[in-house]
């Protein structure tokens, strides 16, 4: 029973032949998409051996200028891949130098090497797989495959001394592949230099009062983890105005200082009176209370008792009847309250940012001020370096 085919190119089945003499053609620009164990480390070794094929070919017919393992690049993500890619590409290269004729003959056919059914060419081509190893031990070089790390990282060596200095990189420095020495040798300064100044030290203090010191300290290492990522974004403009500011949000409230002065003067306050005056006037007593809670707080001018009274600790429109003479005005009342603290929430939320934003410029200078020290450049100068 014939198998349906699992290879697609641009969409439309192809056979499995047909499709690897598209994936090992080293003069076509391929994306392959596979699951995992489907053979993308296969094909991508292919590659290489295609073309160092096609190099040995092209001085073997018309002399001209053969391609150097040196000239091939591979990249990857992980040490280990790269050493996979690498190992694998010396088992073949070593069984090609001594395999016999049908071996080789198989393994360019499965590799979708063109012009097999011409003798002479299979022959020379067979000759020619077999005398690659050899041929890349007499260059004395061999195929680069790094990872991107490994290759950001040689690009910077080669980087001229103004796009060193530009990037604030030492001439001379030691890749540092792991930065825990780094982060380890930080905190000290970070945290002296918020007391040297009293600005950035309320900032701090306001963020561990609000959130605690534990998930300030997560923040902070986060953003230690995103440093790339926040330089860019930060040198370009956007930083400060990533969160809008309640009055962005909530135009109605974009004359106030905070989202809770709506409370305490204008129709808003009025409302409020209003609403207080109505459900004391109300036969249930829970109610009643509420009103005479509102008016309380807001005679005392105290703004999370207004919240209280009106809305639930989890902050939902309290339930009063609906026979409440004046319900209407109860309503509307909540329903301001619910948008002053959304403005709130909004507030909070851009306050927050704000601060860790000043704080983590600090940190980005103090964690660079020790690897400039000690002429260290970690991954992350590397991957910005490579974007310049």
């Amino acid at each position: 029973m014939t198998q349906p085919a699992a290879y697609e190119r641009n969409g439309a089945l192809v056979t499995a032949d047909a499709f690897y003499a598209i994936a090992c053609d080293p003069r076509r620009s391929v994306a392959v998409e596979a699951c995992a164990g489907a053979g993308k480390t296969w094909m991508l070794v292919s590659r290489m051996v295609r073309a160092l094929l096609e190099g040995a070919e092209k001085a073997a017919t018309d002399g001209q200028y053969a391609l150097q393992p040196q000239e091939i690049l591979a990249i990857t993500f992980t040490k280990r891949a790269a050493g996979e890619m690498r190992e694998r590409l010396y088992e073949w290269l070593t069984e090609f130098a001594h395999a016999d004729r049908a071996k080789l003959l198989h393994e360019l056919q499965i590799r979708g090497v063109p012009g097999l059914h011409d003798e002479a060419t299979a022959s020379r081509l067979a000759t020619q797989l077999q005398g690659l190893y050899a041929g890349m031990l007499a260059t004395g070089r061999s195929v680069q495959i790094r990872t991107f790390h490994g290759w950001f990282a040689a690009l910077l060596r080669s980087a001229p001394v103004a796009v060193l200095q530009s990037l604030g990189l030492p001439v001379n420095y030691d890749l540092l592949e792991d930065d825990s020495q780094a982060r380890a040798l930080v905190w000290r300064r970070y945290y002296q230099a918020l007391v040297n100044n009293p600005a950035l030290k309320a900032d701090f203090e306001a963020v561990v009062f609000a959130y605690g010191r534990s998930q300030t300290d997560k923040a902070l290492q986060a953003a230690l983890d995103k440093r790339v990522e926040f330089a860019l974004a930060d040198a370009a403009g956007v930083t400060d105005e990533s969160v809008k500011s309640f009055g962005e949000q909530f135009p109605a409230f974009a004359d106030l200082d905070e989202p809770e002065d709506a409370f305490s003067a204008g129709p808003a306050h009025q409302l409020l009176v209003d609403a207080a005056i109505v459900l004391g006037r109300a036969s249930a007593v829970t109610f009643s209370a509420k009103g005479a809670e509102l008016e309380r707080a807001l005679t005392a001018g105290d703004k999370s008792a207004v919240y209280l009274a009106l809305l639930t600790a989890d902050g939902k429109a309290r339930k009063f009847g609906e026979k409440i003479v004046g319900i209407s005005t109860v309503r509307e009342a909540q329903e301001l309250v619910l948008a002053v603290a959304a403005a709130r929430h909004q507030h909070d939320a851009w306050a927050y940012q704000q601060r860790m934003a000043r704080l983590t410029r600090l940190l980005m200078a103090e964690f660079a001020a020790p690897k400039r020290e000690r002429g260290w450049v970690d991954m992350n100068a590397v991957e910005r370096a490579a974007l310049v």
